[in-house]
């Protein structure tokens, strides 16, 4: 059907027409400051576990269940909020979310005992797995042609957040306790309920629930803060599918994914939408994906535990590494600061890449750079080489991350598209829960050649994943059914 000259225009074309202004600001910044909460959240994990420890005499087994009991409730977290979000709407799932953060976080600085606290943080776990329902919803109001490129700015949030974590850290511990610490994160969490009121619902999940009206205003309130005009004409739910499906499409025109039939899109409720990611068009995606993410956690999370036990000057394997280790306290805040700092660079090389070489191809070339990066490492190097390499693999592993937390979500039609993004997120943890068992065991036993190997078989499978992807989403509109 020919739109314009049926006098109609549909979301993505809109989307285009308004651009990204200052509506679309306010969005990044309340979907980043999900991001930032989290981040907080979870960096706090590496600086109040010794105090925890010391304080209520815990063995070490104690005191490392802290964290996982957080990957354990951030991977049920991301399988629910992805659910709820998608069959109630994306503003209702990141109120839970975010009331749930801050309670548990809250809660958790008055904790009288270790059982306390730890059903506590893994409250706060659950509720940090709902990252995936921010991306998505930011996602949801950027026009096709620069959507990689707003993605990565995205993602900066976590970043910077990691880096504001290890900072409050550096002050507060010293002064105050590990107390004050919890207490002073869950402030992001407490600033997103505060500003709940004025976030939008997604103009996208309404066009899919065929409230045309309500998407509307939203796009009316879009193109007035952005001082623009929508297109001429009647705003339409989705495209038509009378097209061949077979024919061809348009990089820059083309849905992301053919609209699911109307059939099997009705009246979704509960887990229809989960069930709806091994329908025979999603299968192969949602397969990949959990594949890629599981990789990319593996290898990212691994590079960090490389960093910190390598460069720790607790190793007995290598003394030639610990050199110039700083003996004092402030070290550990100090290592957590300048690892951070070198996903920076990462961030940048992704947006750099993301929309002029595409999704796939951006990951393919950030995983070989890591893979380069690692290589080295099979055998013991100098320290000061040792800490460049493992620099440079964090830089690309980050990247890699990034790219791969913007494509997942751009895979999946509307309405799923939060569940399955989700799901993919929380095999990624189960990566990050695997990762330390295995790697830092080796590690510690002084197999640093067998640990390193094993990421870069992570990094392999990775690439070849991607490659069976059977396309990439550089510039084409995100699918919606109808």
């Amino acid at each position: 059907m020919d739109y314009k000259a049926a006098g109609l225009y549909t979301l993505d074309e809109a989307l285009e027409t308004v651009g990204f202004g200052k509506f679309q600001g306010f969005v990044l910044g309340y979907a980043g400051l999900g991001w930032f909460a989290e981040a907080m959240e979870i960096m706090i994990l590496s600086f109040i576990g010794q105090a925890v420890k010391s304080e209520w005499q815990l063995s070490s087994g104690q005191e490392s269940l802290l964290s996982t009991i957080v990957f354990a409730g951030m991977l049920l977290g991301a399988n629910t909020w992805g659910l709820l979000s998608d069959n109630y709407g994306r503003r209702k799932g990141f109120l839970t979310i975010s009331m749930v953060t801050f309670g548990a976080g809250l809660l958790s600085t008055f904790s009288p005992n270790y059982l306390t606290l730890v059903l506590l943080r893994g409250l706060v776990g659950f509720g940090l797995g709902g990252s995936s329902v921010f991306l998505s919803w930011f996602l949801e109001f950027i026009p096709a042609s620069n959507r990689g490129m707003w993605m990565v700015v995205f993602s900066t949030f976590w970043t910077f957040g990691s880096i504001f974590e290890a900072t409050l850290a550096w002050i507060v511990m010293p002064r105050l306790n590990w107390r004050w610490v919890l207490a002073f994160s869950a402030v992001p969490s407490f600033a997103l309920l505060i500003l709940y009121g004025v976030a939008p619902e997604s103009p996208r999940y309404l066009c899919m629930k065929g409230n045309t009206s309500d998407a509307l205003r939203i796009l009316e309130k879009i193109a007035s803060v952005n001082q623009t005009k929508l297109p001429p004409g009647v705003l339409v739910s989705g495209r038509s599918n009378d097209k061949d499906e077979e024919s061809a499409p348009s990089e820059n025109t083309a849905p992301l994914l053919p609209s699911l039939s109307k059939s099997t899109t009705q009246s979704k409720s509960g887990f229809s939408s989960f069930f709806m990611l091994f329908s025979s068009k999603l299968i192969r995606t949602t397969l990949l994906l959990w594949v890629l993410f599981f990789g990319d956690s593996f290898s990212y999370y691994g590079i960090i535990l490389l960093t910190s036990k390598l460069s720790s000057g607790q190793s007995t394997c290598f003394p030639s590494l610990q050199s110039n280790i700083n003996p004092q306290d402030d070290g550990l805040y100090l290592n957590a600061f300048i690892t951070s700092m070198a996903e920076l660079p990462g961030l940048l090389l992704s947006a750099i890449l993301v929309d002029r070489v595409g999704r796939k191809h951006s990951m393919a070339i950030m995983f070989g750079l890591a893979f380069i990066f690692l290589t080295p490492l099979l055998i013991q190097q100098p320290a000061v080489l040792t800490t460049c390499l493992l620099f440079g693999a964090r830089m690309n592993a980050m990247g890699t991350f990034t790219v791969a937390s913007i494509y997942s979500p751009e895979l999946y039609p509307t309405s799923v598209r939060t569940t399955g993004a989700g799901v993919a997120s929380a095999i990624g943890r189960i990566g990050g829960m695997v990762c330390p068992l295995v790697a830092v065991g080796l590690v510690n036993e002084c197999h640093q050649t067998a640990a390193v190997a094993l990421f870069l078989v992570a990094i392999v499978v990775s690439i070849v994943c991607i490659q069976l992807f059977p396309y990439d989403t550089k510039g084409r509109e995100l699918s919606d059914t109808s």
